[in-house]
């Protein structure tokens, strides 16, 4: 999606601090963190929200999942919090599919 801040992200048109990229996903460092490890997961594939996910792109998080387990081994990171907004009112800001990896700080239920 032409428009699509992450796309252009992912495409490599806007700088950000790459943590992760294959041919699926891309993971950057969060530019306003919440934790001493805040990082984001979003396929290169333009996917409004986890609500557009389905039989045809459902590996595509997968494949995310798996990579968010790889680099926060990687990282030492063994306690952390995966986090989905969906929709405005749930705090999505962003209309493109991306997961927040949190880290690094005691998380507080309910979170919000």
């Amino acid at each position: 999606m032409s428009d699509c801040l992450f796309c252009k992200i992912a495409a490599g048109e806007i700088p950000s601090s790459k943590v992760y990229e294959d041919e699926v996903c891309y993971a950057f460092n969060d530019i306003a963190p919440q934790a001493p490890t805040h990082f984001l997961v979003i396929p290169r594939e333009h996917i409004p929200s986890v609500a557009g996910i389905g039989v045809e792109n459902s590996g595509v998080v997968a494949h995310i999942f798996e990579v968010i387990a790889r680099v926060t081994a990687e990282q030492g990171i063994e306690s952390y919090r995966v986090v989905s907004n969906i929709g405005r009112q749930a705090g999505q800001s962003v209309a493109h599919l991306h997961f927040h990896v949190l880290a690094g700080r005691d998380m507080t239920w309910p979170p919000g």
